[in-house]
């Protein structure tokens, strides 16, 4: 049958090309949990340096959910998007208290954890058979079998409906996903390389991309909305960034000194209530605390 050809030629690439990835032998739920944290907006090559040394430091749900604000800050830093960090400590605390999840649907009431997350715990810690949608399975899939060059996430139910029928009833369910993780950078990029992909003949959309006449969307994804402060040439997301990266690095900081530390051009009388926002929203978000003028990393 055309779908079994396609899980299977998948299998085959993926058996000599597929990238050996720490978290691929393991089935452990907290393991594949952190790789999946870990994941989101950040390139596997960065995830790979950090998620060894976590483990070491965190082996288990209780090592993670007994960790402080700021031990688990620390452990994260360099990887960017901080808040994951706490995201991540409190399932731990939350699993140690009720119990690892059985399946998608326990996954999904854990706060901090969406449908792919969900999805993808599921099926390699347990091998549920349900199909994870990122924007990786989603360009595949769609190209392959609905000829959507550019897959739209409103469509998600198309391509979540021919992925469990054409994909999900291979034995070996859980690695066509890696390779369609794989496939998706290898081959199926944004603008992919159809001529050397191995489902080429198989592919609803190769031709189409082949025959060199697609235009392709400046962006796949909406772009998010950044808060810019006055002429600041970064998002405010990077110099919160930078004023946890100074406490951390000096643990006691005067409020009076953070602004230039984080900011070469910092103007306190321009830039001084700007500063002292991304401070309480830091605060708020359990990452920072302060005190007479002071900031030092979370400790609860």
């Amino acid at each position: 049958m055309y779908s079994s050809n396609i899980a299977s030629k998948l299998l085959r690439w993926y058996r000599r090309n597929g990238r050996d990835l720490p978290w691929r032998h393991t089935r452990d739920p907290y393991k594949i949990l952190v790789s999946e944290i870990m994941l989101q907006q950040t390139q596997v090559s960065r995830v790979v340096d950090f998620y060894d040394n976590w483990l070491m430091l965190f082996p288990n749900w209780k090592t993670l959910a007994d960790a402080s604000n700021a031990e688990v800050i620390r452990a994260w830093s360099g990887l960017g998007y901080n808040r994951r960090a706490l995201i991540l400590r409190d399932i731990a605390r939350e699993v140690v208290q009720n119990g690892v999840p059985k399946n998608r649907e326990g996954w999904m009431k854990l706060k901090g954890i969406g449908p792919y997350t969900a999805a993808a715990v599921s099926v390699f810690s347990a091998r549920e058979r349900t199909f994870p949608i990122d924007t990786n399975t989603r360009r595949v899939v769609g190209r392959i079998f609905l000829k959507q060059l550019f897959p739209d996430p409103s469509r998600d139910n198309e391509v979540h409906a021919i992925a469990t029928k054409e994909l999900m009833r291979s034995s070996k369910f859980d690695d066509v996903i890696q390779a369609l993780f794989d496939l998706a950078g290898a081959h199926c990029t944004k603008t992919p390389t159809c001529d050397t992909c191995p489902l080429r003949d198989l592919c609803q959309s190769s031709a189409t991309f082949i025959a060199g006449d697609v235009q392709a969307p400046k962006r796949m994804i909406k772009k998010a909305n950044e808060k810019l402060h006055r002429t600041k040439p970064f998002p405010d997301r990077i110099y919160r960034g930078r004023i946890l990266k100074a406490v951390q690095k000096s643990d006691v900081v005067p409020l009076k000194n953070l602004g230039q530390i984080i900011d070469p051009s910092f103007d306190p009388a321009l830039d001084g209530a700007w500063l002292t926002a991304m401070v309480k929203r830091l605060e708020k978000d359990g990452m920072v605390s302060t005190n007479n003028n002071h900031v030092t990393l979370c400790s609860k």
